[in-house]
């Protein structure tokens, strides 16, 4: 599993790890939405430590080894853009909070860690005997995430209060007991002396799975790069543990330009068909040439909200002053 890396090598990299998600932890400990300034900067930290590893491996096994590591977290970077696109409709479906992402996301990275570890161990050939199902079940999730975001587009800015309804609770609180409500960030709650599983868990949840889809992509694309186990988990870790700094620029930007939730639609309507395209007509897009059609979505909705802001609301004619003779003016 090791290949010729040590287990200290292992113990240096866990300590970062640990260490850097602690420190998180500590800055984000308060139910507040990221900024675009924070996660900016959280973005550019986690950029420098996947670099910084790149360099302790170029210093300790050689260049070659370097060049590897970096061509697994390049491809994994650019291959988990679409990762950032899905959260969103995630957490659009589940109608979580901006504060309340954050926490989401923390804990699904950890979960990620272990999960991708496995993956790893598994190898590419395990995967493949999923893989065309996995795929396939989970384009169709994305294409149906594409279109209820759509139609919550078109509805006034709701909070979702009772959950009784929604399709995660009705699935799960078959088999276990499920609260139909919120109980700010936590996870689980006790209601007449029963635990029971929040909403909040359950979009933890389909952010996991999420994830586990995603790896059924980008862990054999890495391990065709290079077969060496250290370097496939540690530049998928290095490179996924950014993510959530990217999506919060996203979801930042997204506050401040009104055009750019259609583009993260369109965004998801490609991936959910490449997804398809890939298992039933064996078309693999390069991933150059998929986060060229992102990126160039995401332009659209930009400058699409520069040129075309939105419209303030005009007043109401009720509220228009009147005139002495009771009409208006």
């Amino acid at each position: 599993m090791l290949g010729e890396y040590s287990l200290a090598e292992v113990a240096i990299f866990c300590v970062i790890v640990v260490a850097a998600l602690l420190v998180d932890l500590f800055a984000h400990k308060s139910d507040e939405a990221i900024s675009l300034k924070n996660a900016a900067i959280w973005s550019v930290i986690w950029v420098s430590l996947g670099l910084g590893f790149a360099a302790y491996v170029g210093l300790t096994h050689g260049r070659e080894q370097s060049y590897l590591y970096l061509a697994g977290y390049l491809l994994e970077k650019s291959l988990s853009v679409d990762n950032l696109f899905v959260f969103m409709a995630i957490f659009s479906s589940f109608s979580v909070k901006d504060e309340y992402q954050h926490r989401v996301l923390y804990y699904g990275i950890i979960g990620a860690l272990i999960l991708r570890l496995i993956f790893v161990a598994a190898g590419a050939s395990l995967l493949a005997l999923f893989d065309k199902w996995a795929l396939t079940a989970f384009g169709l999730f994305v294409l149906w995430s594409a279109w209820k975001m759509w139609q919550e587009s078109q509805k006034p800015d709701d909070e979702i209060v009772d959950y009784t309804h929604h399709w995660a609770v009705s699935l799960a609180g078959k088999v276990m007991p499920v609260s139909n409500r919120l109980d700010g960030h936590n996870f689980f709650t006790k209601i007449d002396n029963r635990w029971h599983l929040t909403p909040l868990f359950l979009c933890l949840v389909t952010v996991e799975v999420a994830d586990v889809m995603f790896a059924f992509d980008s862990v054999p694309a890495i391990i065709a790069i290079t077969q060496e186990p250290f370097l496939v988990y540690t530049s998928n870790i290095f490179a996924i543990l950014g993510l959530r700094s990217m999506y919060f620029l996203l979801a930042a930007a997204k506050r401040y330009l009104c055009h750019l939730e259609k583009s993260v639609i369109i965004i998801l309507a490609f991936i959910g068909l490449k997804m398809l395209v890939q298992v039933f007509a064996n078309i693999h897009i390069k991933p150059m040439y998929s986060l060229a059609v992102v990126i160039g979505l995401l332009a659209f909705g930009v400058i699409g909200s520069i040129v075309f802001p939105e419209k303030p609301e005009k007043p109401e004619d009720s509220e228009k002053p009147e005139t002495p003779e009771g009409g208006t003016k």
